[in-house]
């Protein structure tokens, strides 16, 4: 019986990269993204169009209203998203995000009887979110064998994270050697209706910074 899984599918570079790693791991793969109240739906686009493109088993854009409380650059129209690096945890972070992410995840897990869920967060290259971090993944894990009635009945969640450990260049060396098109991606957190990059936020220079250092042409489509 072929394994299956979820994967939280953004539509950026760095959910495509998991989405192929785990497919070229022979499972079936079962993708999920959130209209959480972004600035902009073309990451959403994207990821529709990358779930169909890998054929996954089955795909499903959850809403949720993380703008109703704001606290984020990216979902309150009332802080600008930055041009410059902060120190600290940027505005950018979006409270509780990942957390609600992988529930949603574990919920729709134990639906479909499966136990494995993968997301493409990141330790090395990242812009500080405390929710990207080995601790949180090995918590959430710990909840989800705790609180679930799967979990009970002797099923075993692993939350799968491949790229948590390397850099933004390694990730797109990883992606290339499986053929991924990096193009058909959106990172950005000011794309525009046609889902170019501003080329100044923090996740377009980290994207930037990581095809440079990979040696690698960046065929991100720019707004300049």
């Amino acid at each position: 019986m072929q394994k299956k899984a979820i994967v939280l599918l953004s539509g950026g570079l760095d959910s495509i990269t998991v989405l192929a790693l785990a497919k070229q791991q022979g499972f079936q793969c079962y993708a999920l993204s959130f209209d959480y109240g972004q600035r902009h739906n073309a990451e959403l686009i994207a990821a529709a169009k990358i779930a169909a493109d890998y054929q996954v088993a089955d795909h499903k854009i959850i809403k949720l209203g993380l703008g109703s409380i704001g606290g984020s650059a990216l979902t309150d129209e009332h802080i600008a998203v930055p041009h410059t690096l902060q120190a600290g945890i940027p505005v950018t972070y979006v409270p509780a995000r990942n957390t609600i992410f992988l529930s949603f995840a574990l919920g729709w897990a134990e639906v479909l009887h499966l136990h494995d869920i993968f997301i493409g967060v990141n330790a090395v290259d990242y812009s500080g979110y405390p929710d990207c971090r080995p601790e949180f993944i090995e918590s959430f894990q710990k909840l989800a064998n705790l609180a679930t009635k799967a979990g009970v009945e002797g099923t075993h969640f692993s939350i799968h994270t491949p790229l948590i450990h390397l850099s933004k260049a390694d990730i797109i060396k990883t992606g290339i050697a499986l053929g991924v098109d990096y193009q058909r991606t959106v990172s950005c957190y000011s794309a525009d209706e046609q889902g170019r990059a501003c080329g100044e936020c923090d996740a377009c220079r980290l994207r930037k910074a990581g095809f440079i250092e990979a040696g690698i042409p960046d065929n991100t489509r720019y707004q300049k």
